[in-house]
């Protein structure tokens, strides 16, 4: 094991991706944001394992809450994906001056739009969880909570796209720094703020909102500190602080395809929460612990082939597109390895993780029956996230955004539907749903990335 490229990779030492061997450079890059994906999955799990201890009522709060905010999500992954693709452009083109002026155009665009959202989500909240068919016990106990997570959803927007950008530059050690600080604190916080410590008493539930706003806060701090302090390659100097219209347009073009994406996907995903209200909270509590154990490999994994992102926008910014066609398969072959590898833990271990996190029997049931079902579809899902990250790099947003549509709305969500109520499967049936329309994502995917269109897009 080269441990100088370990601790090159961790302390941020600048490279160029464009001559660097494909191995090094996706080493490089993966491991930093693998192990910030790791601190965002870790964060995942012990959320909900701090939550769960309130009850199914809460654990339901955080599940309805959390399908609407993904909403919020998909946002900031959009323009984060702007960034990737416009910064690691620049990057490749040694335009460094124009990557400054790119970022911060990317704060004023994210800013403004979660400030939006901010002030809806607060005033609708009540309306939010009714819509998503909560029942009169979660909306009383949790509408704070979806009011104070809505309230920071800036910290959530900055934090995306402000990492969308160092992963472009080839800082991916400040993006996994960041949320290390993030999550790091939102994790230290929970138990503090949910149970109280002495004689300060906790705030229940809406302690966990507010350890993740306050958590994430800081991460964005120490962001916009290393955007600014003039030390790196990627900075915002004096000459970048105008409005330039022709790089919001520009952002605006590539997040909207990034944005649909992620707002398909969610929609799809309110859909499946949606459906699982049907059958209970108990139910929905199982689905909700389900997903956040399975975030704990899916996030690394995302990481991992972010790497290919980075890869392919500096290189078509060389102009290397067929250096960054085989970064793509070079990284997806590291992908399928590590989901392959974990695909057998959770088929042994389901029972045990599920109850890890609650000792309700009915709850653990539907959490141990989605773990197992969900994972048979890793291996392609592996395929899926690398020509995602690959297409989003190069700043082909609107492809993965039709697949999109394709798959999940017309594909995933019927299915999941006729599985359920008809077939009488119920939880099962969406479940069986989701491993399959994400496997078939990855075919579809496969297919249009291998025409190569994505070489030829202008950023």
């Amino acid at each position: 094991m080269n441990w100088q490229l370990i601790k090159d990779a961790l302390q941020g030492k600048e490279q160029d991706f464009t001559s660097l061997s494909l191995k090094t450079a996706i080493f490089i890059l993966a491991i930093p944001m693998i192990l910030e994906m790791m601190m965002e999955s870790a964060f995942a799990v012990v959320d909900i394992f701090f939550v769960a201890k309130l009850g199914e009522h809460a654990i339901a709060t955080v599940g309805l809450t959390e399908s609407v905010v993904v909403l919020v999500y998909a946002m900031g992954f959009g323009i984060s994906m702007a960034a990737t693709a416009l910064i690691s452009r620049r990057f490749g083109e040694k335009e460094y001056l124009e990557a400054g002026a790119a970022a911060f155009q990317l704060l004023l665009v994210g800013g403004a739009i979660s400030i939006v959202l901010g002030v809806l989500g607060w005033i609708f909240a009540p309306d939010v969880l009714l819509l998503m068919g909560a029942e009169p016990e979660v909306i009383q106990t949790g509408v704070n909570y979806t009011r104070i997570i809505f309230a920071g959803n800036t910290a959530i927007m900055l934090l995306f796209l402000l990492n969308g950008a160092f992963r472009g530059a080839g800082q991916a050690h400040h993006a996994m720094r960041s949320l290390w600080i993030a999550n790091g604190l939102n994790m230290i916080l929970d138990p503090v703020l949910i149970f109280g410590v002495g004689s300060i008493p906790g705030f229940g539930l809406e302690g966990a909102a507010i350890a993740t706003t306050l958590g994430r806060g800081i991460g964005v701090l120490y962001q916009l500190y290393h955007l600014f302090n003039g030390k790196h390659k990627l900075k915002i100097l004096k000459e970048n602080l105008v409005i330039s219209w022709e790089i919001i347009k520009k952002i605006m073009e590539i997040a909207v395809g990034g944005m649909g994406q992620f707002l398909i996907d969610s929609v799809s995903w309110i859909a499946l929460t949606r459906m699982n209200a049907e059958f209970g909270s108990a139910s929905l509590a199982g689905f909700t612990i389900a997903f956040r154990v399975l975030i704990f490999t899916l996030l690394p994994a995302w990481g991992l082939s972010g790497a290919a992102s980075t890869l392919v926008g500096q290189n078509l910014g060389a102009k290397q597109p067929d250096r960054a066609e085989k970064a793509v398969w070079l990284t997806t072959r590291y992908t399928v390895i590590f989901m392959a590898s974990v695909t057998g833990v959770y088929l042994l271990f389901n029972q045990q993780l599920a109850g890890f996190f609650t000792d309700i029997p009915e709850v653990q049931a539907v959490a141990a029956q989605g773990l197992w079902v969900v994972v048979l579809g890793y291996v392609f899902f592996a395929v899926g996230m690398v020509l995602t990250q690959a297409f989003n790099g190069a700043g082909d947003t609107k492809t993965p955004a039709w697949i999109n549509i394709g798959v999940l709305w017309f594909i995933e969500i019927p299915l999941a539907y006729v599985l359920a109520f008809p077939f009488g499967l119920a939880h099962l049936g969406i479940f069986i749903s989701i491993a399959f329309s994400h496997s078939f994502h990855s075919l579809v995917s496969l297919f249009f990335f291998r025409k190569g269109k994505w070489k030829l897009v202008d950023v």
